[in-house]
């Protein structure tokens, strides 16, 4: 339902001090991320086993790191939360710029994680951006998209379709290399964010075929390049083993190869799932089903995995397996219950802002986290092809931590301070004369 007109008053300089809270945080919100952050606590001991066996750290040395990485990740989310919205419009371009060189840079000089460059180390800590950008694109597109109102009719003008086609190319261009997965997760953000924000479907045809094209354009240039290139180099550290029926090390494919094979892999219907050995490059997959299927309804209780000491990536790629087979079905059905409720509370957030920008905002950042998750979650349960995706929160990893808690904190700044249709005339006042002139459009949201 569109917001009625509102008149805007004249913007003069910007106050001493930022408006007044109009709300409180949303409790959903916060009781989602608690619960998340709690079963990713159970569940990571479980998954971790696979880390321990064999090293020096110590039985509790993963789960602890977590805990702390948890730890700072709720610190985040409360000081965000206790911002108003508005702080975070200037540090937009900034973070962006960043994630882009951190990108860049591990295109060329990142660590191999899985046979692609994905990882960068700063002060003995290991960040990959790639989980950044996804932030960076939920941001500027909603900067573009507030921008670019269309002041005649509900939705935005062609020029935001234009601009926001142009930042996922680029986007996508840095994150394909190293995983498909995250580019069309990108997309999917994207897609969402301009649907919701009110972008003629011709628009999104006409951008649809501009993807397909260049898309293409991109794999015949890494077919080109990688029949030319010598791969992955031999001496590098690879941080799984995969091993072949005969004992012997796979060699590392280069990403096409490595695509087609999962796409192979995934559509072959000949064999069943169960009758085929977890051996070579199915071993994750197929140990995978095996948790899942030891799991069954009921799950066999917190620490008792029996898979999590054999399946690699146990701890992030393939959480959602341990928790299959220690929640059982049951417990699979309340995480993914609690991602779609996120995105549900979101979408009512969104849909009683008075201004567009914290309404795409807030909607971006729960599509990010909500698309993400199903990804994982369709992944791991052979819905998709195999590709490596964390899920937020529960996945081991501290820059998906640190992105997430940044989305969650974002989120509930929002739900507190954006002010709610036929709120008081006051609070909607100050909230404009807080925000720069641009971003002064009425939510014209349809949800």
């Amino acid at each position: 339902m569109a917001v009625q007109s509102q008149t805007i008053p004249a913007h003069g300089e910007q106050p001493a001090a930022k408006p007044k809270a109009v709300s409180k945080a949303d409790k959903h919100i916060w009781g989602i991320f608690i619960a998340l952050c709690i079963i990713s606590t159970i569940e990571l001991y479980s998954a971790s086993s696979r880390e321990v066996a064999g090293s020096s750290i110590g039985v509790m040395g993963p789960i602890l790191r977590h805990i702390v990485m948890l730890a700072g990740g709720t610190f985040v989310v409360w000081f965000l939360s206790r911002r108003h919205y508005s702080d975070f419009i200037p540090f937009t371009l900034g973070f962006a710029l960043v994630s882009v060189a951190m990108m860049v840079y591990v295109m060329f000089f990142g660590e191999i994680v899985n046979g692609a460059r994905r990882s960068l180390t700063i002060l003995g800590i290991g960040i990959y951006p790639a989980e950044m950008v996804k932030l960076s694109a939920v941001l500027l597109i909603a900067l573009v998209m507030t921008w670019n109102p269309n002041t005649k009719k509900v939705g935005v003008t062609s020029n935001a379709v234009k601009y926001s086609g142009v930042i996922v190319l680029l986007l996508s261009g840095l994150l394909i290399k190293q995983g498909l997965t995250n580019t069309l997760l990108l997309l999917a953000i994207s897609y969402s964010m301009m649907i919701v924000g009110g972008v003629k479907f011709s628009h999104l045809f006409v951008l649809t075929i501009a993807y397909m094209a260049l898309g293409g354009l991109f794999v015949a240039y890494l077919m080109w390049s990688d029949s030319r290139s010598s791969e992955i180099p031999a001496d590098a550290e690879q941080k799984i083993e995969l091993v072949s029926a005969d004992g012997t090390a796979d060699k590392s494919p280069s990403r096409i190869d490595t695509w087609l094979a999962r796409l192979e892999r995934h559509k072959d219907k000949s064999t069943p799932k169960w009758e085929i050995p977890a051996v070579g490059k199915n071993r994750q997959e197929i140990l995978s089903y095996m948790a899942q299927a030891h799991g069954g309804i009921h799950g066999v209780g917190p620490g008792n995995s029996r898979e999590a000491s054999r399946l690699p990536l146990a701890f992030s790629d393939y959480i959602f397996a341990i928790i299959v087979e220690e929640l059982g079905l049951i417990g699979g059905l309340v995480v993914l219950l609690l991602y779609l409720w996120l995105l549900g509370r979101a979408s009512g957030i969104a849909s009683h802002c008075n201004r567009t920008y914290p309404a795409l905002v807030v909607i971006g950042m729960a599509v990010m986290i909500a698309f993400q998750a199903l990804f994982h979650i369709a992944i791991v349960t052979g819905v998709f092809p195999v590709s490596g995706q964390p899920l937020p929160l529960l996945s081991k990893g501290g820059t998906s931590i640190l992105v997430t808690a940044i989305a969650f904190g974002i989120m509930l700044s929002i739900s507190r301070t954006a002010t709610r249709q036929g709120g008081k005339k006051q609070d909607i006042r100050d909230e404009i004369e807080a925000l720069p002139e641009q971003f002064g459009a009425e939510n014209q949201m349809q949800l």
